[in-house]
């Protein structure tokens, strides 16, 4: 078996904004496997300046991993525990090599085209009219359920957007799910869920960064708004810290991006013991590539959530691979018809 590693930089349709800055381009990496003519494929789907592995020695870990390929996928988990999005590329390699068809990593329904998975419609930061055009396209493409970006503009401003959606959509009509990112403080943060909450939101995601365990643990306790950890599970390996962050903050609900945590291996930890305690979760990609994606949403379908997923970003790039997958009436579905162009392995 023959690996190589390879580096793509996506470029964003629109520049991309969030509590940490404005996004242009996204950097991801590929791990491509070789042997007895079968092509694998595998997404590193870093993320700079919140993913864990973002160090100066990421790429000589990608080498290190080709290099030592033929060690097999359990011992390279092991050794790559540190590097959580490389950890999940070589899942996928190794599954997409042992398939079929190298992009068919979980054969279901959802692969054969008959089912979807429904999703929530993004809208990212930026001034108020750019925020409720994104509202606006959301709702006629057909999404019920939105997640709103909050926490870089004027909070009365937010607040004011989520009125006007409620003026016009209930609880019913539209779930609504907001994401701070981290960007209150711990002396406001009640407060801002208090009003918050008058728009009947589902949830808000990470409203106070991470590493705050006392603080979230006392939100989680009293919120009037149900809270999700999502950047709180960043950088926690082993299965002892996992089940000691829930038992100690317990959240209303966990949300999981395998690139961050680990792979399928690191996220199914986190939904067993949150199953344990009754914590909710649902999955999320983080910016990846349409393989990447692929890969998240495959897996996602098998764990037949109820809930809706955060998978919707395929569409975010003018130099994604073109793939299968379409957003249609806020449900992500795979389109059989369509063909993969990949050039590391439509070649």
């Amino acid at each position: 078996m023959k690996a190589t590693y390879h580096k793509h930089i996506l470029d964003f349709k629109r520049p991309s904004g969030t509590s940490r800055g404005v996004l242009k381009q996204k950097e991801t990496w590929f791990i491509h496997l070789v042997s007895d003519g079968k092509h694998g494929i595998g997404e590193c789907g870093i993320l700079r300046s919140l993913s864990i592995d973002d160090v100066p020695e990421y790429e000589e870990k990608l080498r290190w991993t080709c290099e030592n390929i033929q060690l097999g996928k359990d011992t390279l988990l092991d050794e790559l525990i540190q590097f959580p999005s490389i950890q999940f590329g070589v899942e996928q390699a190794f599954l997409s090599l042992a398939s079929e068809n190298p992009f068919v990593l979980h054969p279901s329904a959802f692969t054969q085209g008959n089912k979807a998975i429904d999703i929530n419609g993004l809208i990212w930061m930026g001034d108020a009219d750019f925020m409720k055009s994104q509202i606006k396209e959301k709702l006629a493409a057909g999404f019920s359920c939105i997640k709103m970006k909050i926490g870089a503009i004027d909070f009365e401003t937010e607040l004011q957007l989520l009125e006007s959606i409620r003026k016009e959509y209930t609880i019913n009509d539209i779930e609504l799910r907001v994401d701070a990112n981290g960007a209150f403080t711990p002396l406001t943060a009640l407060e801002k869920l208090k009003r918050l909450s008058e728009f009947e939101l589902h949830s808000i995601e990470q409203p106070i960064k991470q590493g705050q365990f006392e603080a979230m643990a006392k939100l989680c306790e009293v919120t009037p708004l149900p809270i999700a950890l999502d950047e709180e599970l960043i950088g926690v390996f082993q299965i002892e810290q996992k089940k000691k962050v829930l038992e100690t903050i317990q959240p209303q609900y966990i949300i999981l991006k395998p690139s961050l945590v680990g792979g399928y291996s690191g996220s199914n930890e986190w939904i067993s013991l949150a199953a344990a305690q009754n914590i909710d979760w649902w999955i999320t990609s983080a910016l990846e590539s349409n393989i990447g994606l692929n890969a998240i949403a495959q897996w996602t379908y098998t764990l037949q959530s109820k809930l809706p997923q955060g998978l919707g970003t395929g569409g975010l790039y003018t130099n994604n691979f073109d793939s299968p997958l379409t957003i249609q009436k806020g449900a992500l579905h795979y389109d059989c018809d369509k063909s993969w162009e990949v050039p590391y392995i439509n070649n």
